[in-house]
Formats: structure tokens, C-alpha cells, sequence
């Protein structure tokens, strides 16, 4: 039989008329210390079913459960840190975190994420319901622009707030952070400065007088009151009559308060340094006799049995680390995560980094070169995604495969090694000699890059596959390995002080500093006070687009040393000229510098694909752009096969979304310059491409038409690279976010007699640029959901991305200039480097001139390149498209002005960046092109 607990015997002699005898409280235990996730709440139905959520680190977020036995960590299968937990009677258990997440399971194992009115900008702080059917949530953004959410069985809506409540300077009104009601009909909401809001009887919550600006964290109660509990250097602890005000029971010294539970008058309060708080009566302070490292104690509960629980740890910044479970009551045994040896699982050895069987030979029908590029471009999607260091990779591998080729030929020059060697059997000693070139440079450049352990793994498992010895790195005599491992050496003693700093993981060799402060994303505005320059961004959580979670915080300027970098085929005019002068960056507070950002607010403004806006995208009605300008119109026919291209008419915001995607990093993160690569590769594919080189003479075998074309097209993304590289760190522009944000702050430049007037502000522009006023912010116009922020620049555009990215959308819609973010993923936002010029379109249009060149004509193989994406099946920031859509080009100047314009979709550029990035690009490809033909044909080296 159950013992009884102490409390529930004291409560029975009272009823029975006794005296109450002195009762000693079972003393305090540590459940959990030091875990690697702060906890930041607790609950359940009983003293066996409870139920511990907290901080995601990585892996997903801590949950946990306890049967009355032992504990057990649960996986739901989302990300991001869960803030709060509701249990139900009936089994129903509610977690609500970051992300716009509110999970719901109705057997403890499986977990499925509701539908909510937030965005992933939204944070759910708290939780609770008087049954599953009738719940609230609350939350913000950013500690701001609190909100309520209400649930009737069916959907959560968004409740209204009092129009009384609070805001700052710009209209925000403060973050809401718990939620508790007595199932009565009282519901009440706490949130930062001194919020309190009641319900009663399902009216619209009032705002109470706390008489505290203090954040207050917590709100619970009982059948005959609430208690709150928050403050600032000090505690605040207030207590509310369902009926009446509130009144401030703070004891003496009370350190910060940050959770609080309660049962029939009996409560506990946690906080600041692992302080307990006790009401027996009045709140006093409890010796729990326990030696805690942790922050504060976030939250606290008392199961029905009498046990007192509370959770914490480093909560008070964003480490949200060294977790802790604490517990008065029946002895519950300890939890403590399994420490596995050097990452394994339950203690064990973890299984060797082993190539996935996909990944080792990609296209083995392929030529050596080709399939030796599919292994560069496998490390390329698994590491960091540097442009300028993979188009460097991508060139000097490009250059080793030539250069063995090119060994075993009479005529043809080698780039970094000219060795004559011959052969019995030039074939197998070209596959072999290119091989341990490529391996051997390789494993040098990608082992020890992020994903470097698998890449390796798959190198020499592809060497393997090939029947070659990867572990023979003799560079003597002129076997068909030797001669590989050679090249490799070469290449690797040539490069490694070519200005990359590739021996200090290409870390800046110039000391640039920035002159402006970082732009805190999920803040409101910027501090822009050198408008003219790139500014750096601060980001909460940092993402890489192929998946990688990096630091967050303030961006590192990645590539600022690249312009020193040795080119393939560039030179200076004159010492310290750059290699191509760009002209005058756009300036800011000139007319040409608003129009360029209202068309990137424009662009955004179309990505909504449900405002019923068709494009048709075909080759005949879209494309054929002079060079450094979108002026074409398409072509009459196909310049291939002479006959008229088939309309393609899709929603306009799925083309914009599409291009905004497909261009970011290449299908599968290969960076722009690996992109290229795979477009080769698929017009070296094509049963239209007959590899006639320059498209005149015989056909090429595959592995010639290979190494050449890699050589030229590896030598101008890589020239590519360097220019635009050198010209960001030469001018360092700044990127749309700033400039929105900034010129949005400062009001509008259309209307010097009409209100906000400032000549740097952004340009009114009806149906996407406009001021907010009293009349478009009435109920039912479209800015009522504004209505805080009269006088301020709104636009319509994304608004962000959304909590469940597979199966929601942000939407187009109105948002405040200061709070706009581009077409990206919220932990990614804009590129670590300046603008101007934009690489993608330096990179593209260099790409498409070696196409265009090499295979002797403009066009795609039948005048027609794809790529096909299915409905529903295909973007990443956010669920899309609405339906099937093709990218369709002519030609390859087609498909690089689509990836330069894509930035503009994507709110990366403004329109200057990427028009000047083709001109420049253009330049580079040529130069790149005849430079690599000199090698072809043995003029290289006198």
C-alpha cells in the first residue's frame, strides 16, 4: 500500500478535529544534475506518470518520462527546444516550444505537431488547458509581440489582446510566457513588463494592475486564487482572488522567481540559484540542503501524491545547458543520460565512418573523370558551403585529371605537371594515373572539412570499387599510380601558399573590421550607421543551406582574402588593380538605390502563390536577355529544331519560390559552382550532345570530352571566384536586409508634405510599400492586424518561415519594413559576405560562356534544358509548390540569368549586384575558355 503523504495526512486530522501533530517533510533529492539540456518544465497525472521537457542541443529535445520506476527518454521527432508541458487526465499530453510547436500524443510515443496560426519566429512558452478540447497557448517573438492562442477541439485561433496592454516605442506590445486557468471559467496569462490578463467566464481578457514592470514567468492557482511569480533582480510573488486584484506577497530578499505550483492553498516557488520558496500561510524561503549548479529553477510541480518537483538549469541565457530535476517526497530514483565512449550508442564502441552504398560510385557507366567529379561534388554537399574554397577544389581537381590525361598525349600542355610518360595500354594507365591524382588531392583538401570523415570513406571506398590500391602513395618510377601521386603533390605544393590560407582553414589574411554593428535578425530594425557597407548579421540559430548547424551568433565574413587567391587565367593591369573593375557600387540614398530595393520588396511581393497571378515561363515567352539586362521576351522558336516552344504557365509565386531554391546552392547544396558542374555533366548526358568539341571534327571519346571541358569550366568558377570575391571586399555593399530595415525606420522618400517623410526612406509603392493609418488599419482593412503601428512602413511580402516547413507555408502578407527578412531559411538569412557583385551570376554566366564555347552553340542539346519539380515535394523554407513546375531554358545564358535573378526573389541582391555579375562574368568565361584551349592544344608552354 501507497504511504500517505505528509500532506494529505495533515489535511485528513484537520477535517477530523485533532490537533495537528508537527510533521517533518521528507528531505530533498536530486533527481538530475548536469545534463546537457537545461529542463524547463514538469508535469503529469500522478506521481508515475510524470513528465520532464527541455532544451534541444542538437539531437531533438529533451523529454522525458518517469512510470514510478525508472526513467525513460522519449523522441518525438521534431526539433527545437520544448518550453512547457500540459497533462491531461485522460492521457493527453500537450508540449509547446520553439518553432511555432505545440505537440500532441494520446499515448506517451508517438507525437503529432498541430496546426497553429504561428510562424517558426514564434516561440510557445506555455501551455494548459481545462480539458485536450479547450486549451491555450502563449508565446512571442523574441520576447515581443506576445500572443494567445485558443484551441476548441478543432483548430487554435488567435484570441485578441486588450487594446490597454502595453507596448514600447514601435508599437510592440511585451512576450506572454504562461498560461493557467482554474477550470472554472477563470483563465489568466503572464507575460513581461508587469503583464497580468484575466478571463472570466469566457469574456475577452481584461488587463489587471500589478504594479510591477517586472517580467513575470509564471502564473498557477487554484479553486481559490492565482499565484504569479516572476521579477527581475529581485523576486516578485503575487497572489489574485478569482474575483478580485492583485497583491504583492513577495517575501524580504527574494531572489528572481521563475516557477510556481500549487494544490488546495499549499504552494512552492523556484527560481534564481536553485532557491525553493514554500506558502504555508506566507511565503517563506526552504533549505533544501542541496549543492545545485544551475542558473535558476524554471519551473516546479506538485503531483497529486504530495511530491514537490522542480527543474532548471543554465536558463537565463541562451546556453539553456547543465539541466537539473529536483524532488521532496517518496524516494524517486535518479536519471542520467547514457554517456556513450567516443559517441557510440549505450556505451559502446560506435561502428566505423563508413561510405553510404549510394555514394561510392554515383555514375558508374560514366568516364573516370566524370566519376571522379560525382566524389568532389558528394564532399561538396556534405561540407560547410563555401563558394570561393569548393570552386578553388573544383579547379585544382579539374586540373590533376587533365593533367594526367594530358601525361600520356603528345601535344596536349599540363597544367601543373608536364611530365611525358607512355604506356602499353594508355587507357588503363590514364583511368589509374587520374585516379591517384584525384584521390591523393582529395583527402588532403576534404578529410578534415566538416563531413570529411564520410567523404574520405567514400574516396577509398571508390578507389576500391575501381580495383585500385589507395594506400599506395609511392610518388617513384613511372607506374600509372606514381605518376597520379605526383600530380597530386604538385598540386598540393603549387597551392598551398597561393593566397587561399588554406593551411589556416582559409581564414582572413586582411584584418577587416566592420563599421557597422551586426543586424540582430529577430529584433526589430537595424543600427545602420554606415549605410554604404555590408553589415554583419546576429542570428539565434545558425544553419548551413545543406543542413549544417553552425555557430550562432554574429556571422564570420567568410572569403575576404580571396581576391589574393592565384587565378587560372586572369592577370592585373598593373599591380594592386583589381582583375576587372565593376565600376561605382550602387550608392546609397540615390533614386537608383530605392528603385533597386522596391524591386526586391516587388519580387517579394509575388511570392504568394494563391493570389491567382499566372507567368508562362516557357523559352517563348520568358528569357533571351541581352547581356547584363532582363529586356528579352523569349524566342518565336526553338533556334534548335525550329518549331514553337509549348506554353509553360504556372502560379507566379511557384516560379519565384522555385528560381529563389533551385539556384540557392544547386539541387542538392553543390554551391554554384558545383551546380555548373552537374549542368555539364547533364548536357555531357544528353543522347543530343554529340561531343564534338567546338561542335565541329569527330566526336570526342567520353573521357576526353570529360577532362577538357572540367578544365575550362573548373577554371572559370574559379576565376569567377576571385573577382567577385575581390570586389566585395573591395567595396563591402550592404545586403537588402539591412537597407529595408534601415530606409523602412527612417519613413517614406515619395511624399515630402505627407507624414514619416525622409528623402533616404523607402518608396511608397501602392499594394506593396505603403503607411500605416487609421483608416487602412480599421477592422476589416488590410492592415487591422497593424493596427499597433500607425505612421510606421509596411510592405507585403514573405512573412517568414513557418513552423512545420513541410506542410505550411509562410504566406504573403503584411509585415512591418523593420521586421522584413528575404526568401531564406530564418537560421541561414543572407550569404556571410558583401553584395556587390553577386557571385551566383559571376559564377553562372562565366559557366554558360565555357558551355556555350565548348560544345560550339548557345543552346541546350535540342534547345531545351529542364529541371522538374513535383507539387508538394520540393521546397525547403517553406511546403511547395502548389504545383508542378518546370524551369525551362534555351539556352545557358538563359538558365545563368535565371540563377542571378533568383537572388532578387530570394532578397539576397538588389538588381545592380547581379547585372554587373553577368557583364563581369561573361568577361571571365571567355578569357577562362581560350586560356584553357592553349592547354588543349599544346600552346600553353612554349
Amino acid at each position: 500500500m501507497r504511504r500517505t503523504a505528509p500532506l494529505a495526512l495533515t489535511f485528513l486530522l484537520t477535517l477530523a478535529g485533532c490537533p495537528t501533530p508537527a510533521v517533518t517533510p521528507p528531505p530533498w533529492e536530486i533527481v538530475a544534475q548536469e545534463l546537457p539540456e537545461s529542463v524547463l518544465s514538469i508535469t503529469g497525472t500522478s506521481a508515475t506518470n510524470v513528465w520532464a521537457v527541455g532544451a534541444d542541443k542538437g539531437s531533438g529535445p529533451l523529454v522525458l518520462h518517469f512510470d514510478g520506476t525508472s526513467w525513460t527518454r522519449v523522441t518525438t521527432g521534431t526539433r527545437g527546444t520544448l518550453w512547457w508541458a500540459q497533462a491531461f487526465a485522460d492521457g493527453t499530453l500537450y508540449l509547446g516550444g520553439a518553432g511555432a510547436t505545440i505537440l500532441r500524443s494520446t499515448d506517451g510515443t508517438t507525437f503529432t505537431r498541430m496546426t497553429v496560426p504561428g510562424l517558426a519566429a514564434h516561440t510557445v512558452f506555455g501551455v494548459w488547458g481545462s480539458a485536450p478540447n479547450d486549451a491555450y497557448a502563449v508565446g512571442s517573438v523574441s520576447g515581443r509581440d506576445g500572443f494567445v492562442w485558443h484551441y476548441d477541439g478543432t483548430r487554435w485561433t488567435e484570441m485578441a489582446l486588450p487594446t490597454d496592454i502595453p507596448t514600447n516605442a514601435l508599437g510592440d506590445t511585451p512576450g506572454l510566457f504562461k498560461v493557467w486557468g482554474d477550470g472554472a471559467g477563470h483563465v489568466y496569462v503572464v507575460g513581461g513588463r508587469g503583464v497580468l490578463l484575466r478571463s472570466t467566464g469566457g469574456a475577452p481578457f481584461t488587463l489587471l494592475p500589478t504594479g510591477t514592470d517586472a517580467t513575470l514567468f509564471t502564473v498557477t492557482g487554484d479553486a481559490t486564487r492565482a499565484f504569479v511569480v516572476g521579477g527581475l533582480s529581485n523576486g516578485v510573488i503575487l497572489e489574485v482572488p478569482h474575483d478580485g486584484m492583485p497583491t504583492d506577497v513577495t517575501p524580504s530578499g527574494a531572489q528572481l522567481v521563475q516557477g510556481v505550483t500549487a494544490r488546495d492553498g499549499h504552494a512552492f516557488a523556484s527560481g534564481a540559484g536553485g532557491t525553493i520558496y514554500e506558502r504555508s500561510g506566507s511565503w517563506a524561503p526552504v533549505d533544501t540542503s542541496l549543492t545545485l549548479s544551475v542558473a535558476s529553477l524554471h519551473a516546479s510541480w506538485l503531483d497529486p501524491d504530495g511530491g514537490v518537483w522542480a527543474v532548471g538549469g543554465n536558463v537565463l541565457t541562451t546556453a539553456l545547458d547543465h539541466g537539473a530535476i529536483i524532488h521532496r517526497g517518496a524516494h524517486v530514483p535518479a536519471y542520467a543520460p547514457v554517456v556513450p565512449l567516443d559517441g557510440g550508442t549505450d556505451g559502446a564502441m560506435p561502428p566505423p565512418v563508413t561510405c553510404p552504398a549510394d555514394q561510392v560510385d554515383p555514375e558508374p557507366t560514366g568516364s573516370i573523370a566524370r566519376r571522379w567529379n560525382e566524389q568532389i561534388l558528394g564532399a561538396i554537399r556534405r561540407d560547410i558551403p563555401r563558394p570561393g574554397v569548393h570552386a578553388r577544389n573544383l579547379y585544382h581537381l579539374s586540373a590533376a585529371m587533365w593533367d594526367a590525361w594530358a601525361s600520356y598525349d603528345a601535344t596536349a600542355d599540363g597544367v601543373f605537371f608536364t611530365e611525358r610518360n607512355t604506356a602499353t595500354d594508355v587507357a588503363a594507365a590514364r583511368d589509374e594515373a587520374i585516379s591517384h591524382a584525384a584521390y591523393g588531392l582529395l583527402v588532403h583538401r576534404y578529410e578534415h572539412q566538416t563531413g570529411g570523415p564520410v567523404s574520405a570513406a567514400c574516396f577509398t571506398a571508390f578507389m576500391g570499387t575501381l580495383g585500385y590500391d589507395a594506400s599506395d602513395t609511392s610518388t617513384t618510377g613511372t607506374s600509372p599510380a606514381a605518376v597520379g601521386n605526383r600530380i597530386a603533390a604538385a598540386i598540393i605544393a603549387a597551392t598551398m601558399d597561393d593566397g587561399a590560407n588554406e593551411a589556416m582553414n582559409y581564414a582572413d589574411t586582411t584584418s577587416w573590421m566592420p563599421t557597422n554593428p551586426p543586424c540582430v535578425v529577430d529584433d526589430p530594425g537595424t543600427t545602420l550607421p554606415d549605410p554604404s557597407h555590408w553589415q554583419q548579421l546576429n542570428l539565434a540559430l545558425a544553419e548551413t543551406q545543406n543542413g549544417i548547424v553552425t555557430m550562432a551568433g554574429v556571422q564570420t565574413y567568410i572569403g575576404a582574402q580571396w581576391g589574393s587567391v592565384t587565378p587560372f587565367a586572369m592577370t592585373r593591369t598593373a599591380p594592386g588593380a583589381p582583375y576587372h573593375d565593376p565600376g561605382p557600387p550602387p550608392a546609397y540614398g540615390t533614386a537608383a538605390m530605392r528603385d533597386a530595393i522596391a524591386d526586391v520588396l516587388h519580387r517579394a511581393s509575388t511570392l504568394d502563390h494563391t493570389d491567382g497571378v499566372t507567368i508562362d515561363i516557357s523559352p517563348g515567352a520568358y528569357g533571351n536577355n541581352t547581356l547584363g539586362t532582363d529586356d528579352g521576351h523569349g524566342r518565336t522558336t526553338n533556334p534548335v529544331t525550329g518549331l514553337p516552344y509549348a506554353p509553360n504557365v504556372v502560379p507566379r509565386g511557384d516560379f519565384g519560390r522555385v528560381l529563389a531554391e533551385f539556384w540557392a546552392d544547386g539541387p542538392r547544396s553543390e554551391t554554384p559552382p558545383g551546380h555548373w558542374f552537374v549542368l555539364g555533366n547533364e548536357v555531357s548526358d544528353s543522347p543530343m550532345c554529340d561531343h564534338r568539341f567546338e561542335g565541329v571534327g569527330t566526336a570526342l571519346d567520353r573521357l576526353e570530352w570529360d577532362v577538357r571541358l572540367y578544365l575550362a569550366l573548373g577554371g572559370a568558377v574559379h576565376d569567377a571566384a576571385i573577382t567577385a570575391w575581390e570586389i566585395k571586399r573591395l567595396d563591402t555593399t550592404v545586403r537588402p536586409i539591412s537597407l529595408v530595415r534601415a530606409m523602412g525606420a527612417l519613413g517614406q522618400s515619395s511624399d515630402p508634405t505627407g507624414p514619416r517623410y525622409d528623402p533616404n526612406g523607402l518608396p511608397l509603392v501602392p499594394g506593396e510599400i505603403e503607411l500605416v493609418t487609421a483608416e487602412s488599419s480599421a477592422p476589416g482593412q488590410r492592415h487591422e492586424r497593424l493596427r499597433n503601428y500607425l505612421g510606421q512602413i509596411v510592405v507585403r511580402s514573405w512573412r517568414g518561415e513557418p513552423g512545420d516547413r513541410a506542410h505550411e507555408d509562410g504566406g504573403v502578407g503584411w509585415i512591418r519594413a523593420i521586421d522584413w527578412i528575404p526568401y531564406q531559411r530564418r537560421t541561414f538569412v543572407t550569404p556571410a559576405f558583401p553584395g556587390f557583385v553577386s557571385g551566383h551570376s559571376t559564377f553562372s554566366r562565366a559557366a554558360a560562356e565555357v558551355l556555350a564555347s565548348f560544345t560550339g552553340s548557345p543552346y541546350f542539346p535540342g534547345g531545351l534544358g529542364t529541371f522538374r519539380t513535383t507539387a508538394h515535394h520540393y521546397l525547403v523554407f517553406e511546403e511547395g509548390p502548389s504545383t508542378d513546375v518546370e524551369l525551362q531554358w534555351a539556352s545557358y545564358y538563359d538558365a545563368a540569368d535565371q540563377a542571378g535573378q533568383s537572388r532578387i526573389y530570394g532578397g539576397i541582391h538588389i538588381t545592380p549586384d547581379d547585372y554587373v555579375g553577368r557583364r563581369l562574368g561573361s568577361q571571365i568565361g571567355h578569357d577562362a575558355y581560350a586560356h584553357a584551349r592553349t592547354f588543349f592544344d599544346g600552346s600553353a608552354h612554349p
